[in-house]
């Protein structure tokens, strides 16, 4: 029921992600000028909430947009409705809805599905990664040097130490391939299904990790912070890769010279 319930519900999202898609709907800013929120996205974090508490109202919910919706059950439910706000706003088709399931702390389900390319990840804990019901795998290259990478900038810490432009410069001036889609959820996925050797991100919220981070796990990829620690979805930093690039591109986000 838990699984049929968050398919249910990432599906009931893209469906108003393509409901509303290259339409006229309101666009407002949050933060600053460039962190959007749409119509859209209201409309599709209402589906999913309404399909969740008709199925466990006792859940405990975190939404990117509502917010908490505490209680105390064991099970919370953290949503992106729409992952990639900025690309969908303008016409951009590479955006998804992203939902992780968390019980006791820990992350236990999870799907991403992105309607425009009918491509829908799910992972289980324990239980491998799927897109559209196929296992996926990450990738076997086993060096920084031969791998196609992707990253995301945060609106701050742009000029920090090791920064996001830092890193991005070391790694392009080494004619090293990095992209920037605009979705963390869509990058996490995009390296669980091999096409991604690594992904890097200096800044990112609860939802945008939380299902993206269990599916490259249990695609036999590894996620850790940038010292190595165990990923956590409350923290900011992450680095997640097929594994044998791991440690070599982890040194280089600490400053380490590329070979």
């Amino acid at each position: 029921m838990l699984m049929e319930t968050l398919l249910n519900a990432v599906q009931a999202g893209g469906a108003q992600m393509q409901h509303y898609f290259n339409g006229r709907f309101t666009v407002s800013s949050k933060t600053n000028i460039n962190d959007l929120v749409t119509e859209a996205d209201h409309a599709s974090e209402k589906a999913i909430i309404e399909i969740i508490q008709k199925n466990y109202p006792d859940h405990f919910i975190l939404s990117e947009e509502t917010g908490e919706i505490k209680t105390s059950s064991e099970y919370k439910w953290i949503i992106d409705p729409i992952d990639g706000t900025i690309n969908f706003a303008n016409g951009i088709p590479i955006c998804c809805v992203s939902i992780g399931l968390e019980k006791d702390g820990e992350i236990i389900m999870g799907s991403v599905y992105n309607p425009f390319m009918n491509e829908l990840f799910v992972a289980e804990k324990n239980m491998g990664a799927t897109l559209n019901n196929k296992k996926i795998n990450v990738s076997n290259k086993s060096n920084v040097g031969n791998s196609c990478l992707v990253t995301g900038f945060p609106y701050t810490y742009l000029e920090s130490k090791n920064g996001p432009l830092e890193i991005f410069s070391a790694l392009i001036r080494k004619a090293i391939p990095v992209r920037r889609l605009g979705s963390a959820a869509i990058d996490l996925c995009w390296v669980a299904a091999g096409r991604f050797d690594g992904y890097f991100e200096h800044h990112l919220q609860t939802w945008d990790s939380a299902a993206g981070f269990l599916i490259v796990k249990e695609a036999g990829g590894k996620v850790t912070d940038f010292s190595g620690k165990d990923y956590s979805v409350y923290q900011k930093q992450i680095l997640a890769t097929n594994g044998l690039i791991h440690e070599e591109l982890r040194g280089i986000i600490n400053g380490k010279e590329i070979e």
